[in-house]
């Protein structure tokens, strides 16, 4: 039998639902034993936290600790390696840290104050490029009190630091083992977190084991997790039907979700949870190429895409429309592109080239990562490139590379148009924004907009209640329509396949769209 449970965002990660009509949980206190394998089609492009911004949270949520972080159940930030954390001023200017007592690293060696201070300092220092030292453009300086007590001081109020603090970029590492000026390359993890990483195999497999010295949030109802690293998704869905994996998360395409739902007879013994995603994509216009640099180019490439086109064809209900680089589901969404752009229209497109002296057709260049964001980019770009040429207003190369030399690509600004996706860091509207605007734009490309970083973003932070930030983000949004540097184009659904005999699935996602491995357990009875 073939289960499908559809849950809000918030449902999917506050609770455990009994799977429709089966009456299947049992007790998973006794499933401690029990290794977990999880396919994904996202493998880590780095091992080092100083240097990751991308699907390498992954791994690193379940390897390592950071002072605050998202249990499941919560969408604001809660202790983990620290006892207690909280601002001590009424303008978000410092946040003090007490630590939990006795928290030692896999190599026994302890963790206090000095090493938070250093874990986080170090990634200043490297600032690796489209790397997390943009998250802390508010951190000034970092002071400790004795072994326990570490306290940021901001250089401006910045009420979302607690989020960016739980993100695994901010793991706490140990000194010795990770040098202050560079990143750690030998291929290997040293962390406090749920699972102790015993062997890696880059692009193939992760081994993690119950990390027996850990003291955090974390309820592991499992032992032992593999992670396996597939190149496509079609072999990662045949691994799962035949279950050499119990579960995948990342990468399935819409036709293996819609089959996996239609072809129930064939699937004996398979469950999906649907939840609603944050997850966006959207292109990158380089304003150093000479084509996508004009504007008006910009500006006729948003008024042919036809993202009901792109969704319809290529995603199959398994994604949504995005007009705003925030989506649907977080505080300040709006629809500005359409508010601006309407429908599709050849004829305003045609006449924006014309009113700027360009003559058509405009060619172009636009690159994908083939290994990234799940098999459907390939057929994205197709489609996007089918649509644009059938405009008569462009010509349309594509080209691709795997993820890390596409990184390398777009960070030295070799791509004149490039496709990006975006898991949120937080679930807040900042992360949808800050992250691109600025000289370290994570895009590799710098996207100077004073309004926004020097006006708009400083405001925003100063509200502690970030359900009432939507004038400075609708604010931000007409800003990003109007230069056209960043073109959403669609919003994903999130889904976690599973071997019948599998759960905790509907708990495994937290708000960063991250996957708990903790919460996945075998069942015993039936």
């Amino acid at each position: 039998m073939f289960y499908r449970s559809s849950l809000q965002a918030s449902a999917a990660l506050a609770s455990l639902s009994l799977l429709a009509g089966c009456g299947l949980l049992s007790d998973s206190g006794s499933e401690t034993e029990q290794r977990i394998s999880v396919g994904t089609t996202s493998s880590p492009s780095t091992l080092d936290p100083a240097a990751a911004w991308d699907g390498s949270w992954e791994l690193m949520r379940n390897v390592f600790q950071t002072l605050v972080s998202f249990p499941t159940g919560s969408t604001s930030p809660e202790p983990d390696a620290a006892r207690e954390c909280r601002f001590t001023d009424s303008s978000s200017m410092a946040y003090r840290c007490t630590l939990r007592s006795g928290l030692k690293f896999s190599n026994g060696d302890k963790i206090d104050a000095e090493t938070v201070k250093y874990s986080i300092d170090r990634i200043k220092t490297i600032k690796v490029k489209g790397g997390p030292a943009g998250l802390l453009g508010s951190l000034d300086r970092v002071e400790t009190k004795g072994d326990d007590e570490v306290i940021f001081h901001l250089a401006k109020a910045d009420a979302t630091f607690p989020f960016i603090l739980a993100t695994p970029a901010m793991s706490i590492v140990p000194p010795g083992e990770y040098p202050a000026d560079r990143v750690r390359d030998d291929g290997k993890v040293t962390g406090s977190g749920p699972y102790v990483l015993d062997s890696y195999e880059q692009g193939k497999q992760a081994e993690l084991t119950k990390n027996p010295g850990y003291k955090g949030f974390a309820d592991r109802k499992n032992n032992a997790v593999t992670i396996r690293y597939f190149d496509d998704s079609a072999p990662m869905v045949e691994a799962l039907k035949n279950k050499e994996i119990d579960a995948t998360y990342r990468g399935l395409t819409a036709e293996e979700v819609i089959g996996l739902e239609d072809n129930k007879k064939d699937n004996n013994g398979l469950q999906i949870v649907e939840s609603v995603g944050a997850d966006i994509r959207f292109l990158v216009f380089n304003p150093k190429d000479p084509a996508a640099g004009k504007l008006a180019v910009r500006q006729a490439v948003a008024q042919v895409v036809n993202r009901d086109a792109l969704v319809a064809k290529v995603y199959r209900g398994t994604a949504e429309p995005l007009y705003s680089m925030v989506p649907k589901g977080i505080a300040g969404h709006a629809t500005s592109f359409f508010d601006s752009y309407g429908d599709p229209d050849v004829a305003k497109a045609k006449a924006l080239l014309a009113g700027a002296g360009i003559t058509a057709p405009v060619k172009m260049t636009f690159w994908y990562t083939t290994d990234r964001y799940g098999s459907s980019t390939a057929p994205e770009f197709a489609e996007l490139k089918r649509q644009l040429e059938a405009s008569g207003l462009f010509r349309i190369t594509l080209k691709s590379a795997p993820w890390k030399t596409f990184q390398e690509g777009f960070n030295k600004g070799d791509y004149p148009v490039f496709g990006r996706g975006w898991f949120p860091d937080f679930p807040d509207p900042d992360n949808f924004i800050a992250p691109f605007v600025g000289q370290d734009s994570v895009t590799g490309t710098p996207y100077l907009s004073n309004e926004i970083t020097r006006e708009l973003l400083p405001s925003s932070r100063q509200e502690s209640d970030r359900g009432a930030v939507s004038d400075q983000f609708k604010r931000a949004q007409d800003i990003l329509v109007k230069d056209v540097r960043l073109l959403p184009l669609w919003q994903g659904k999130l889904y976690v396949a599973a071997g019948e005999d599998i759960g905790g699935g509907e708990r495994a996602l937290d708000p960063q769209t991250v996957m708990q491995m903790w919460e996945l357990y075998r069942k015993t009875s039936w």
